[in-house]
């Protein structure tokens, strides 16, 4: 049975490399190797599980999109950075909820985790909410103009098809409208 527990943690670079080449099986095996760890972390300093999950999730998120950005450098084991970000991430959590006494209880290793990194990965979450909303107001033909150029990565061929504009000119004229207002709902959020 140990030998199976061994088996189902993977390498730091199985891990990175699974990253890098969209392996839904290495995100599997992470999310399952070191979850108990963090579990034990957010239990015994007045977390649950559910807020074990979500700390979780949010520390691997860090992860993925700092390993796809390129600018991601291992100076520890993978289960320290994990750990690290995920304490980092908590005591951030605790002290919004006003529950943190100002001692934490660590059963691994940590790496200090900057709070620009945390920030950063909040900003970003406060941008993608704001774009989720500006595209929602946005209205149709544009929303799905948007959606297919930039997320479905479709051509200006294949959107003018699909609208029946006159050629792919148009489509793209209408596409730069659609891309200003845009901009502006969303800079109009607070």
């Amino acid at each position: 049975m140990n030998k199976q527990l061994k088996d189902s943690t993977p390498t730091d670079s199985e891990v990175i490399l699974g990253i890098l080449n969209n392996s839904e099986s290495a995100l599997r095996k992470l999310y399952t190797a070191y979850f108990p760890m963090v579990l034990q972390l957010i239990i015994n300093n007045s977390g649950d599980e559910d807020d074990a999950k979500d700390i979780y999730q949010e520390a691997i998120i860090v992860l993925y999109n700092k390993v796809k950005a390129g600018d991601f450098e291992l100076s520890s084991k993978l289960k320290t950075y994990i750990y690290s970000v995920c304490r980092r991430l908590w005591l951030k959590r605790l002290s919004q909820l006003n529950r943190y006494g100002g001692d934490i209880r660590d059963f691994q290793e940590f790496l200090p985790i900057e709070e620009e990194e945390v920030d950063q990965h909040s900003d970003r979450d406060i941008q993608f909410n704001k774009m989720e909303s500006a595209l929602r107001l946005l209205g149709e033909p544009c929303k799905t103009i948007m959606e297919d150029f930039y997320i479905h990565n479709k051509s200006m061929q294949d959107i003018c098809e699909r609208f029946g504009y006159t050629n792919a000119d148009n489509a793209k004229t209408q596409k730069y409208k659609c891309l200003q207002r845009l901009k502006k709902l969303f800079f109009q959020q607070k």
